[in-house]
């Protein structure tokens, strides 16, 4: 028994298979025992607001609501780096000011340049 424990790796790919059998095998398995059994036709029709399904499933959405979600991403992700390094502003010293600076430079000219662009109007 000694020897599992003493090798890493043992250890590290049964938490690795355990992590992934166990969530899947519960899921699947409580799935499998709360869910009914008994499928009806109106039960296996496309549900849409309570009405009945009209016209075709394929609908085309403007780029702009895929540029808007983009750019709220990158300004999400700005903030996930500044904050750690305004927490440690005091140990990092002048060198990061001013990669921070350039960081900050380059996203205000993407914001500037989809202001210019009209991307950020929600029509």
């Amino acid at each position: 028994m000694d020897y599992i424990y003493s090798n890493s790796y043992t250890v590290i790919t049964i938490f690795l298979l355990l992590g992934i059998i166990l969530p899947l095998a519960t899921v699947w398995g409580v799935g499998l025992i709360l869910r009914p059994k008994n499928p009806a036709p109106e039960k296996l029709t496309t549900y849409e607001s309570g009405l009945e399904p009209t016209g075709d499933a394929m609908v085309q959405f403007n780029v702009r609501y895929y540029i808007f979600a983009l750019l709220f991403v990158v300004f999400d992700v700005e903030t996930v780096f500044l904050y750690p390094w305004a927490v440690a502003f005091d140990e990092l010293g002048l060198f990061s000011l001013i990669e921070m600076s350039i960081f900050i430079f380059m996203l205000v000219v993407g914001l500037v340049y989809a202001w210019k662009k009209k991307v950020l109007r929600w029509e």
